[in-house]
């Protein structure tokens, strides 16, 4: 790589730097403190060694290793919390880091803002690896946060270490795959399809072959997944440092690939050609609807399956972790609520997780009309027979069924799974009881995206991160019953656990209903306006 095609790469660096960086800050804080949050719950869930080892005894079930990985250290402090938090917050990174390399590469070349930049002296390759750098340092400072947050939890020090560079090497290494992404689509949103479908390939590539495991011993087809070989480290157990380094230079080799490819294509165009569509589209695909669902089927069939996952997983381990928590513990009651028994505890935190999975589904969905709009494709929608209330409608009414289907499939497979626990009947009902509070979130999104469309995403997703954080953990950080019932999720009554009352529900659907009507009315009145 000479030196003229790396010309404005340390102002390249700052322009990425100054136009991400709450992004960038928001991602390493979220994912970083729920280190101490997860291990100070599990603290009090699990005081003594004699209910470690019962855990790791519940641990060791083949739904767990296919969700979270093997339980090798399911005993200790460390191992369990591998298990609770190590596959999320990996998982996460690696959503990160193809999102935020999409945008700032394929993105900025789709919307002609690289042709404007490259129209200076700005060398060839000067932007895309800077791109690799910022994201590639958003992976190395979550993982250094992560292993201090260990360190100050008096953690071991080799197994906080691995902890952290295990997960940031998750990151580097779909940072890399999301640079070759970016080089083959000619779209960002082909490039950030085509990324999260080969993290969802190797995830399950991962879950096969911890499913196919023997004993503890890892399967070899674990090798064949970056997840697997991040894993493999076994942070608190062997604490093997050398797939890092592996993980490191497939991520360098990934880059130079995306570089190379970079140099030999046209500004603009991907490796891959685009499909030529069909010539004459189908009376559905001309309405609003059908254009909508077309655009969101590949996240649409992802959700769903997601949700059919979640349920299934759910079903089958509540009464395994019914038998692990002790009602008299402080830490369960405060996480599962009052109820009468603790199976019934632990199926309403369970249906309460699903309704907030349904509440992520309905935010991403939604932000596709402001991606709609921001990349200029809504005025030529506009510029036809369809109007404004018409194309927002269906942007709505796709995430709202959409929600609606989730809840009532992942409660009803919670029930299935559940071995006699509920009916599927009954949690379906019970899961469904929380789609007022994901109206209340789209309603809120609808609403910023009316007054206030380019700060809508991320105002939305961080009412829907506290309401969350307060639903699920309000009770571990001892906060009122009237501030969790105060949010969205929390305001809903933890079926089976409590009893069912129609005032929240009511109150949360006439809000969801008045903000929709402001966000309706703001985007009638307002400018359409790009990025």
């Amino acid at each position: 790589m000479s030196t003229s095609t790396m010309t404005g790469f340390a102002a390249c660096v700052r322009f990425i730097l100054r136009r991400n960086w709450i992004r960038l800050l928001l991602w390493a804080a979220i994912l970083a403190i729920m280190i101490p949050v997860v291990y100070d719950s599990q603290q009090q869930a699990f005081p003594t060694q004699s209910a470690r080892d019962e855990y790791a005894q519940i641990a060791n079930t083949p739904a767990v290793a296919a969700m979270t990985g093997l339980p090798y250290a399911a005993g200790s402090l460390g191992g369990i919390l591998v298990i609770k938090i190590w596959m999320t917050l990996a998982v996460a990174l690696g959503f990160a880091s193809i999102f935020l390399v999409t945008r700032n590469g394929r993105a900025d070349e789709e919307a002609g803002r690289t042709e404007l930049l490259r129209s200076a002296s700005l060398g060839r390759h000067a932007y895309s690896v800077a791109n690799y750098v910022v994201v590639g340092a958003l992976s190395v400072v979550t993982g250094a946060l992560i292993s201090l947050l260990c360190l100050a939890a008096n953690l071991p020090v080799a197994g906080s270490l691995v902890m952290g560079a295990s997960i940031a090497g998750t990151g580097l290494m779909f940072m890399g795959i999301a640079a070759i992404c970016g080089q083959l689509s000619s779209t960002s949103r082909g490039a950030n399809s085509l990324g999260v479908a080969i993290m969802a390939l190797f995830y399950f590539i991962r879950a096969g072959a911890d499913l196919q495991a023997n004993g503890m011993q890892a399967s070899p087809l674990s090798w064949f997944s970056p997840i697997g070989w991040a894993q493999n480290m076994r942070a608190f157990g062997q604490d093997t440092w050398w797939p890092v380094l592996a993980i490191v230079g497939l991520t360098v080799l990934a880059c130079a690939v995306a570089l190379r490819i970079e140099s030999r294509r046209d500004l603009g165009m991907g490796l891959l050609p685009e499909r030529r569509g069909p010539a004459g589209a189908s009376a559905f695909l001309g309405h609003p609807v059908g254009l909508v669902l077309r655009l969101q089927r590949g996240s649409l069939i992802g959700w769903l399956l997601g949700a059919m996952v979640s349920g299934l997983f759910f079903g089958g381990v509540a009464q395994a972790m019914t038998s692990v928590l002790d009602p008299a513990n402080p830490f369960a009651q405060s996480f599962v609520g009052s109820s009468a028994t603790m199976l019934d505890g632990v199926l309403g935190l369970f249906i309460l997780f699903n309704g907030l999975l349904a509440g992520a589904f309905a935010v991403q969905c939604l932000a596709g009309a402001r991606s709609e709009e921001a990349s200029g494709r809504l005025e030529s929608q506009l510029a036809g027979a369809v109007s404004r209330m018409r194309w927002l409608t269906a942007q709505v009414a796709v995430a709202a069924i959409g929600s609606a289907v989730m809840l009532l499939l992942s409660g009803y497979l919670t029930g299935v799974a559940s071995n006699g626990a509920a009916t599927g009947g009954q949690l379906a009902a019970a899961s469904f009881a929380y789609w007022p509070a994901v109206l209340v979130m789209l309603g809120l999104m609808l609403c910023l995206h009316g007054i206030l469309p380019r700060l809508s995403v991320s105002l939305s997703w961080a009412v829907y991160g506290i309401s969350m954080g307060v639903a699920m953990f309000g009770g571990l950080f001892s906060l009122s019953q009237t501030a969790i019932k105060a949010t969205p999720f929390g305001a809903v009554p933890r079926l089976p656990a409590e009893n069912l009352t129609m005032t929240p529900l009511v109150v949360l659907t006439v809000i969801a209903a008045v903000l929709a009507i402001l966000g309706f009315w703001s985007f009638r009145t307002r400018d359409v306006t790009a990025e």
